[in-house]
């Protein structure tokens, strides 16, 4: 993805310099990984107003049984209201965008993200025109160059890449299930009060509230959870197709298939996307108050996430002992003393998970 990212930046003399990336460097990851500070709070979307077709709408839908609620109002339904979103992101939290880009506060669900992901999907927004809009408003000062480039990586490097990965891979791709993962959607996918982990019962509420949330909960705890559990590829993208407003087929395909389960097995990434309890505590605000401490693996008080970790790198050692980047967490392994009660004690959390009870 990397080297495609370069070209595109090239190709379209995207924040270049000649040949040259403004800044030196092509890529800022490095300073997008920041927790929020303590009581932050960014700018609040305000929510539209319906007009007589969207009311209409919404009292249709309200008659069908149905996950999520018909009457939010976060969503553009016309064009005039969609750049009316993204003048609000460039003006309100675009600058601290790039520090904040992964972090996961509780106070927030769109942080300072700029939450225009459906309206470049369904074409009232165009990619072209929001990337020229962000850097226009970078060279106007004020904007760090990382939060800048972390926007357009986004739109014409991931974006534009699961795009082409997509195309490329087939209709059949979204059959990839090489870890052999067939266990049943989770019960708290679809209710959120059937499980006691605070950061997935959060996160899936507000997706039932406003169908969203941005890319990390997604990756780092939703599919992060599918992947340890060992929840079937298909029944995880179905759910995920049918719960998020941004959702089409590819989209969700390559980032569920690919980069989600790692169930193609590295075509698209080079490594599965899997996480302790450690991330989850270092990046969102969720482990205060929640029945599990992401620092234990075994006992009463063992986060799921910390213990199906290590018992899903000790169920697949074998295929990922070969990828060098898996190869510090694999070694990992050999310093566990407990690998038995690790395991063990999965096995208990993998049925209370599958019959709603954690």
């Amino acid at each position: 993805m990397e080297n495609f990212y370069r070209q595109q930046r090239i190709k379209f003399n995207l924040l270049m310099e000649a040949d040259k990336p403004v800044g030196g460097e092509w890529n800022y990851d490095h300073e997008n990984r920041n927790p929020v500070p303590k009581d932050y709070q960014p700018h609040e979307l305000k929510p539209f107003k319906f007009d007589q077709i969207d009311q209409e709408v919404a009292d249709e839908v309200s008659k069908v049984k149905s996950w999520g609620k018909s009457e939010n109002k976060y969503w553009a339904t016309t064009r005039k209201q969609a750049l009316q979103r993204l003048s609000e992101f460039l003006e309100f939290n675009f600058e601290n965008f790039g520090a904040y880009e992964d972090a996961m506060p509780i106070n927030s669900w769109s942080v300072n993200h700029s939450v225009i992901s459906p309206y470049l999907n369904n074409g009232l927004l165009h990619p072209m025109e929001v990337v020229e809009a962000a850097i226009t408003r970078y060279e106007a000062g004020g904007i760090s160059l990382s939060s800048c480039e972390g926007f357009i990586r986004q739109i014409i490097g991931w974006r534009e890449y699961v795009n082409g990965m997509y195309w490329y891979l087939g209709e059949e791709f979204k059959k990839e299930n090489q870890l052999s993962a067939n266990r049943k959607l989770l019960p708290l996918f679809d209710d959120p009060t059937k499980t006691k982990m605070k950061c997935v019962s959060t996160i899936i509420s507000d997706i039932e509230e406003r169908a969203w949330t941005h890319h990390i909960p997604r990756l780092m705890v939703l599919s992060n959870l599918a992947n340890l559990t060992g929840v079937n590829p298909i029944e995880f993208l179905d759910w995920m197709r049918r719960v998020f407003i941004d959702a089409t087929d590819w989209v969700m395909v390559p980032n569920v298939i690919g980069m989600g389960l790692h169930a193609d097995g590295g075509k698209m990434m080079t490594k599965p996307y899997v996480s302790g309890g450690a991330y989850i505590s270092k990046m969102g605000q969720f482990c205060k108050g929640c029945e599990y401490d992401p620092k234990v693996r075994v006992g009463e008080n063992a986060c799921p996430f910390t213990n199906l970790y290590w018992n899903y790198l000790d169920q697949h050692q074998e295929r990922f002992k070969k990828n060098h980047r898996m190869f510090q967490q694999i070694n990992g392994l050999k310093r566990l003393n407990n690998i038995d009660e690790v395991k063990l004690q999965a096995a208990n959390y993998l049925d209370l998970l599958s019959t709603g009870q954690i």
